[in-house]
């Protein structure tokens, strides 16, 4: 009995590392065989970069032809905390106007981002507020008669 305790002991420390393990969650461009800052400006084209990095994460909504964006974030959760972002990287690609040059390339990452708080407050809407009473009576004579025995729901009615 005394040798399954060291054992048990082992076990134990071990199935509560793994519990703190974190679980690595990675979403987004997956850089395979090209890194997208190895993009140059002024040598590579549009279709060097859909032949290197493939079709982009997204496109600018004003310039959708001159700006495209390679996202990816990994994000880590422990046990019992909530999700937290460890990584982000954003590519920004920049072609030239009437051009399929690239003109520039950026890198922003997690440490150039803001937080940015949200209001909690809600926008009231026009229009007459109803009170308990109101809303629970507001309804009274406005269902449907009770049905007769004329009434058939797949047969007209002779009028």
């Amino acid at each position: 009995m005394s040798r399954f305790i060291p054992v048990l002991t082992v076990a134990a420390l071990a199935a509560g590392l793994m519990a703190c393990a974190p679980q690595v969650g990675r979403h987004g461009f997956q850089m395979i065989d090209i890194a997208p800052n190895e993009i140059e400006a002024g040598v590579d084209t549009r279709e060097t970069v859909l032949a290197k990095l493939g079709s982009p994460s997204t496109r600018s909504t004003f310039e959708s032809e001159s700006v495209w964006y390679y996202i990816s974030q990994t994000t880590e959760r422990y046990t019992y905390n909530a999700t937290q972002v460890a990584g982000r990287s954003i590519t920004e690609i920049t072609f030239a106007d009437g051009s399929d040059q690239v003109q520039g390339v950026r890198l922003i990452g997690l440490e150039d981002g803001r937080e940015i708080a949200m209001n909690s407050r809600e926008t009231p809407t026009r229009g007459r507020e109803l009170s308990v009473i109101e809303q629970l009576l507001g309804n009274v004579g406005r269902g449907q008669l009770p049905r007769t025995e004329d009434d058939d729901p797949g047969r007209r009615r002779p009028d």
